[in-house]
Formats: structure tokens, C-alpha cells, sequence
């Protein structure tokens, strides 16, 4: 099988940036993987950390929060707020990196779950960042890696639920 790639589009002077990826698993077990709490945890982010979620109410209006933490104790906290949860099509949040020196540095991103033949999906991210220089600034923070490394983790957790039919 051939390894699936996370495709990171950031196209210079703009905003906005794109993660597309596709998953050998159908649309509705990829988007319960995106707002089941139990699955979550175990695939978002880098390997070599550990994720806690403090809060998390995929549902318009509900609140989310979650910390990453290393080997060594350190953390990162990130936040948001879902405003559209359409199963198993779209959802809408806002994203902000706690680590800052100030607030307000808040991304709106639109995640679309789209059927592809065969019974897979194709996700596409796209995150509209407050100014050019926000978004290079979470392109250049090593973004990438971790949501590489995530979907690794999640191409592995959704093998692990079909061949159990924990779907």
C-alpha cells in the first residue's frame, strides 16, 4: 500500500492556508474520530507528546481546550470554539495557540469531509489566519510535523477500529 501524504498548501501573501490528506476509511468513521473525545486523544499531534483535553463540546457554540505535553514537562495549550459540527460533512472552529505573547492571534478553520470511491475520505482543511504574518508564523512554528505525524497516528487508529469493526 502506498504511504498516504498530508499535502500543506500556503500559497505566499495570503491568509490562508490548506491541509488536504486522504484516509482509507469511510467519511463518517474520520469524522467520528474528529469529535469522539476517546479517539481524539489518540491520534492528534505529535508522536513524542502527550494530549489531555480539558474541555470539549463538538456541538455549535461549545468550547474546546486541549494541552500538549513533552517528555520533560513542557506544555502547550491551544483553544477554541466550534461554531458548525454538520456530521459527517463540516466542521467549523476557531483555533488559537495559547504560547503567545499576546492574545487574540485566532485562526477560523473549515474542515470538509468529503466520500471518495472505494470507501475512503478525503479531508480538507482550510484555516484563514488574522494577518500574512500570523499564518507564516504557524508555517514556520513546525505545524507541520505535528499534523503530519498526527495523521500518521490517525491513519493507524481507523485500520485499528475497521479490522476490529469498532466503527
Amino acid at each position: 500500500m502506498m504511504k498516504k501524504k498530508t499535502e500543506i498548501t500556503a500559497v505566499p501573501g495570503h491568509q490562508e492556508l490548506f491541509i488536504t490528506r486522504e484516509f482509507d476509511a469511510p467519511r463518517e468513521l474520520v469524522f467520528k474520530a474528529f469529535t469522539d473525545p476517546t479517539l481524539l486523544t489518540q491520534w492528534l499531534g505529535p508522536r513524542e507528546l502527550t494530549m489531555v483535553l480539558d474541555t470539549f463540546e463538538p456541538r455549535p457554540g461549545g468550547s474546546w481546550r486541549y494541552v500538549h505535553t513533552d517528555a520533560h514537562g513542557g506544555s502547550f495549550g491551544f483553544h477554541g470554539v466550534f461554531h458548525e459540527v454538520n456530521y459527517p460533512h463540516q466542521i467549523i472552529q476557531t483555533f488559537e495557540f495559547e504560547g503567545l505573547p499576546e492574545t487574540g492571534h485566532v485562526s477560523l478553520e473549515t474542515a470538509a469531509f468529503e466520500t471518495l470511491p472505494g470507501n475512503k475520505t478525503r479531508l480538507t482543511i482550510q484555516a484563514v489566519y488574522r494577518s500574512v504574518a500570523d499564518r507564516d508564523g504557524i508555517v514556520q512554528s513546525g505545524m507541520e510535523r505535528g499534523v503530519t505525524d498526527g495523521h500518521e497516528r490517525l491513519d493507524t487508529l481507523l485500520a485499528s477500529l475497521q479490522a476490529h469493526n469498532l466503527a
